[in-house]
């Protein structure tokens, strides 16, 4: 069938391959790598309709060799057959090899462009994924994704929608990057300041011994419950769930950002301190146990979040990296089989060095512009994020002409 230019194709007239991987024994450590210099491996766990570039693991030439795991090319379009995953998609990048809960399509260049490919099927997640079959676990396999239909223009204009699409996913890598820099170099600071005691000033400084070992006189040693309040969010229902209002804050936003799947309050009678403005520190004590700086718009804190206030005498910099370096300790006080949570009386628990304010505020103020940077940066990939979001189906689909596409009007002025 054809609309204009456009034509119905099946997945597998667009590809010269499609195929899976397998993953080397477990039991032969000689198999995989750890010193980062063998082969990508993509476990469908780690398609998350993005761009792959680094995994999770490596493999060795062996483990290449002596079992069905494949080298396949970058630009291979691949999809998660398995699990929770299933019907997510990725980009790759760079050279890789799959397991064999992955499907890899290698496309014809003559006929397809990888970019259209990834960003016309990271557009019918659904579609696709509702194909899956399986009682305990929904599976694809590659019967089906060979199978699947797609509407596609010539290749030519495959490469123009791809390229206006990852325009936005190239802006919110770089981004991306750059927050991560900035969170290091701060995370750097503190790991000086108050795990080494490298502070400004420390050589002028006598120490005492504590309940951790040696500190400078006049810092204290404080459970977390003592430095901070920490609110438990709102028991939302699902009849409190709408598509007016504030967004609701769960762990999936804390990832993710507002999305247009996130579910909003209208309501008029929420108590005020379950409401979140950006910047407040957010702490998931179920599922992923991290700790957050909000950045998103004012929201409504749903249960399984701490929203976290410091206490008198902390500064909030100071509260979030300590809460940040503790993470080890909370998460070793774990609970629950299937989603991990600690209790409220681990805040007792963990303890932590508190200094001097005059010192808390020096980190604070140093720290401070990156933070706002982290702020701004954050912000403005959700925005581009939430464009892309919306001109992806339009535009993989023909109802929207690309020729009407004015990227001057929608990235940043410094990136148009």
């Amino acid at each position: 069938m054809r609309v204009g230019e456009w034509r119905t194709v099946e997945l597998r007239d667009l590809c010269t391959r499609v195929t899976s991987g397998g993953t080397p024994k477990r039991s032969r450590l000689d198999y995989y790598q750890g010193d980062r210099l063998g082969h990508r491996w993509v476990k469908s766990s780690e398609l998350r309709d993005g761009y792959v570039r680094e995994t999770d693991e490596r493999i060795s030439d062996l483990g290449l060799q002596e079992s069905a795991a494949k080298l396949l090319p970058p630009e291979t379009v691949l999809v998660a057959m398995y699990g929770a995953t299933a019907g997510r998609v990725g980009l790759l990048k760079t050279g890789a090899a799959v397991n064999q809960a992955v499907c890899a399509l290698v496309p014809d260049r003559d006929s397809a462009d990888p970019g259209f490919l990834f960003y016309a099927l990271r557009s019918q997640y659904f579609e696709l994924a509702g194909k899956s079959a399986g009682a305990a676990q929904q599976n694809l396999n590659a019967k089906i994704i060979k199978s699947f239909p797609l509407v596609a223009p010539n290749v030519a204009m495959q490469r123009q929608i791809a390229a206006v699409l990852s325009a936005f996913d190239d802006l919110i890598e770089i981004n991306e990057r750059r927050i991560e820099l900035l969170e290091d170099l701060a995370r750097a600071l503190y790991r000086e300041w108050f795990v080494r005691l490298r502070f400004p000033g420390h050589a002028e400084v006598d120490f005492t011994e504590s309940d951790v070992g040696p500190i400078p006189e006049g810092w204290l040693v404080s459970a977390f419950a003592a430095i901070g309040e920490f609110l438990n969010g709102y028991a939302f229902k699902p009849s409190h769930w709408g598509a007016e209002g504030i967004p609701i804050i769960k762990i999936k936003e804390l990832k993710q950002g507002v999305t247009t799947a996130t579910p909003r309050y209208g309501g008029v009678d929420l108590d005020s301190r379950y409401f979140v403005d950006p910047g407040e520190l957010l702490f998931s004590w179920s599922a992923d146990l991290g700790v957050y700086v909000w950045a998103g718009e004012r929201g409504a804190l749903n249960q399984h979040l701490f929203k976290v206030s410091p206490a008198a005498g902390i500064e909030r910099a100071y509260l979030y990296y300590s809460l940040e370096a503790a993470l080890p300790q909370f998460r070793s006080r774990a609970q629950g089989t299937t989603m991990k949570h600690i209790k409220r009386s681990a805040l007792t628990e963990v303890d932590c060095v508190v200094p001097d304010w005059a010192l808390q505020a020096a980190f604070s103020e140093t720290v401070g512009p990156m933070h706002d940077q982290v702020l701004t940066l954050k912000n403005e990939a959700a925005r581009l994020a939430v464009t892309r979001d919306l001109l992806l189906p339009r535009l993989v689909t023909g109802r929207l002409d690309i020729s009407d596409i004015d990227l001057g009007e929608l990235l940043p002025p410094e990136a148009a």
